[in-house]
């Protein structure tokens, strides 16, 4: 279905893979001026703090934790989703239960566009 531009989240076979760090997963989904990455969280995981020149929105699919922006720490659940500015430095780290997020990048993020790992700029 992929190549009609159709994806689900539940085809974890889709899209470019990348291991952010231990415990952290991403699928990407790059377009043309967004970019769309399903990022799964171990329990308990975190990534590091880092920021990048795109604007980010995430949005929490399943579980919940913390996330870290701008030196605060605030609590997201499921159904919770935030906005980061460019250049704000960033992170989550997942609840007991670990994690899902739909991460928005506008414009897409060069380094996610092929499979590799870690959280490129930071």
């Amino acid at each position: 279905m992929a190549e009609d531009n159709f994806f689900s989240l539940s085809d974890t076979g889709q899209g470019i893979p990348r291991v952010l760090t231990d415990g952290i997963t991403a699928r990407v989904f790059a377009g043309d001026q967004a970019m769309l990455s399903v990022v799964t969280l171990a329990p308990h995981a975190e990534g590091k703090i880092h920021d990048h020149p795109e604007e980010q929105w995430g949005v929490m699919l399943e579980g919940e934790g913390v996330r870290i922006q701008d030196g605060r720490e605030v609590p997201v659940k499921k159904g919770d989703f935030w906005r980061t500015p460019g250049g704000a430095p960033h992170g989550l780290r997942a609840g007991a239960e670990g994690a899902t997020v739909l991460d928005i990048f506008a414009p897409p993020r060069a380094e996610y566009r092929k499979a590799g790992s870690g959280f490129g700029q930071g």
